[in-house]
């Protein structure tokens, strides 16, 4: 069986600018020559307990696909799958935390579709627009770029550590809080910025979605583990080896397109490829938009930290400094 892309040649659509052929975060296909149509889609279980935050979380991590891609969401469409065995409330805390959380985006949920499922799963599938020549890629950074991140990391070990009633209530608040703020303010700002490369961090964990920035840019991402942001309880829960599946897959996938400085220990090098939910944005901003990124964040009241910088391609896609 001949693979999905060879079905597609791009040659054929020349209005797909993002496709199937590079690991980006959206679809992207060209309406006119001022107007591109970004598509989206993201579903998951439940990593929270309450079912108003998981519809939010779950909203706000399909819509930062968009966000990522430096467009403007305009409509959504539900995906859920749910058991008949729970009170079908439960479902519309949900849906109704979702659609909330699109109708803060500027978006409107439009419709969507609902199956039987022995297990939840809750998404969106999302439509947005944005100018052509501003969309932001996973293969726009270029040496010289500084490396932004809009939130901290440790949801993958915070929400696992919850599972096993072994978090902190204030801690999963916090990283609740997190999940479900949007990306728009560092996205609004990578385009005021100038930023033409950009990616948001979730289930491939920091360093494994910046190993696909670096790859599909031909260049290498250095970062300082000391300017990296932690959610409060990620460094304890991590000492204590509490993390998803997912985090030790990202390890195996991506580990050995990483050098880590010898002093860097085990629990940090884990904590970098933990897998993350509606995580922030991580922008590669021109040294010449770096003010202009840090005044729009600061005037949005959004918190931002400057991780890193991007250089020529070295030995390996990611070095990461003590």
């Amino acid at each position: 069986m001949r693979p999905i892309q060879a079905l597609f040649d791009p040659a054929d659509y020349p209005e797909l600018m993002v496709g199937l052929g590079v690991p980006d975060d959206a679809a992207v296909y060209r309406l006119s020559a001022d107007q591109a149509l970004i598509m989206t889609t993201d579903f998951f279980t439940p990593i929270v307990d309450e079912a108003y935050d998981y519809g939010a979380i779950a909203a706000a991590n399909a819509l930062s696909d968009i966000y990522a891609m430096g467009g403007r969401p305009i409509v959504a469409l539900n995906i859920a799958a749910f058991p008949t065995k729970l009170p079908i409330s439960i479902l519309t805390d949900i849906l109704r935390g979702s659609a909330e959380k699109v109708r803060e985006a500027g978006a409107v949920i439009a419709g969507g579709h609902t199956i039987r499922d022995d297990e939840p799963k809750v998404g969106l599938a999302v439509i947005g627009l944005a100018h052509p020549e501003r969309i932001m890629t996973k293969d726009g950074a270029q040496p010289g770029d500084i490396l932004y991140l809009t939130k901290p990391l440790g949801t993958g070990t915070i929400t696992t550590a919850g599972k096993n009633d072994k978090a902190e209530a204030a801690h999963i608040t916090e990283a609740v809080r997190w999940m479900a703020t949007l990306n728009r303010a560092g996205s609004d700002a990578a385009a005021a910025a100038g930023a033409r490369a950009a990616t948001d961090i979730t289930g491939f964990g920091f360093l494994g979605h910046s190993m696909e920035l670096a790859e599909s840019s031909g260049v290498t991402l250095r970062y300082n583990l000391a300017a990296i942001p932690w959610l409060p309880g990620a460094e304890e829960y991590g000492k204590a080896w509490i993390f998803p599946g997912g985090s030790a897959d990202n390890r195996l996938t991506y580990e050995a397109g990483v050098h880590f400085d010898d002093a860097i220990g085990d629990v940090y090098r884990m904590l970098l490829f933990d897998a993350q939910t509606s995580g922030g944005l991580l922008a590669c901003i021109p040294p010449a938009g770096v003010s202009t990124f840090e005044a729009e964040m600061a005037r949005q009241g959004a918190l931002f930290w400057r991780v890193g910088e991007v250089v020529e391609r070295g030995e390996k896609p990611i070095v990461v400094d003590a």
